[in-house]
């Protein structure tokens, strides 16, 4: 008979599942590179439209639609977002009692 596997639930961010010591940042990145990505496939623009909507280059372009965030910001990564004709809300509020600290989420409505 085969032994039982024990399974581990997850915290909803795979960066910290995997121990990486910034994983918020991480999640945030992958989040808004996400809708950056959303953005650009729904507006069907191809990737030299889209640097020159962002002020990069293509590689740069090719690099968010493969998800290697290593050279952006949190803050530049929003900053697109605007330039693409999307408001950018942050809010800050009280963490729930039931967690032990604090969190950052990113919400695309």
């Amino acid at each position: 008979m085969a032994k039982a596997e024990k399974i581990t639930r997850g915290t909803g961010n795979v960066f910290a599942d995997l121990g990486f010591p910034d994983a918020e940042e991480r999640q945030t990145k992958l989040r808004l590179a996400f809708e950056l990505n959303r953005v650009i496939d729904e507006r069907k623009l191809t990737q030299a439209t889209a640097a020159d909507l962002l002020d990069i280059n293509q590689p740069k372009v090719s690099a968010l639609a493969n998800y290697k965030l290593d050279g952006f910001s949190v803050e530049r990564l929003m900053a697109f977002l605007t330039l693409l004709d999307r408001d950018v809300e942050i809010v800050v509020r009280k963490k729930a009692r039931s967690r032990p600290a604090g969190r950052i989420t990113v919400v695309a409505a």
